[in-house]
């Protein structure tokens, strides 16, 4: 019986075995995993190389064309993107989309809650930078939220 991941495995060669031979190739004719050798290695290298090259042609292609390029994902840019979309649901700025303002408390509890979760199952992993940041968006968003609730009460 196979393991799922043998069966990965087994497709990346089928893969780069039709990518090297400019057709698809024919599971029939696969080998046997092997037992670690050292072709093994170099196979696996040589996958690895191929896949840097493709990413760098990938990210220079939409420069050259003047395409919109994403930034590179990372802890800060998550966690401020969340934090962008609690502030359009506390209606602190206009909805891109719709150009308007518009409240919804029950979708900023939520994200600043997904934060929060986000605080504690992060605890201990993240750079002092990232944990300051979390912190400081998590007591912002916070105060934010409970503004309205307590200004209604007074």
């Amino acid at each position: 019986m196979a393991t799922p991941e043998s069966q990965s495995i087994k497709i990346m060669d089928e893969i780069n075995k039709s990518e090297d031979n400019g057709s698809a190739s024919d599971s029939r004719s696969h080998k046997p995993e092997g037992n670690g050798s050292a072709s093994d290695s170099r196979s696996q290298k040589k996958v690895d190389e191929d896949w840097k090259q493709k990413i760098e042609k990938e990210k220079q292609a939409p420069k050259e064309e003047g395409k919109f390029v994403p930034p590179e994902p990372d802890f800060k840019f998550f966690v401020t993107t969340l934090a962008l979309q609690a502030s359009i649901a506390l209606g602190h700025m206009a909805n891109p989309e719709t150009q308007k303002t518009q409240k919804d408390p029950a979708q900023a509890k939520f994200i600043i809650d997904t934060l929060g979760m986000l605080q504690e199952k992060t605890k201990g992993n993240l750079t002092p930078e990232e944990t300051t940041l979390l912190e400081n968006l998590l007591y912002e968003l916070r105060l934010a939220y409970l503004a309205p609730e307590t200004r209604e009460k007074k």
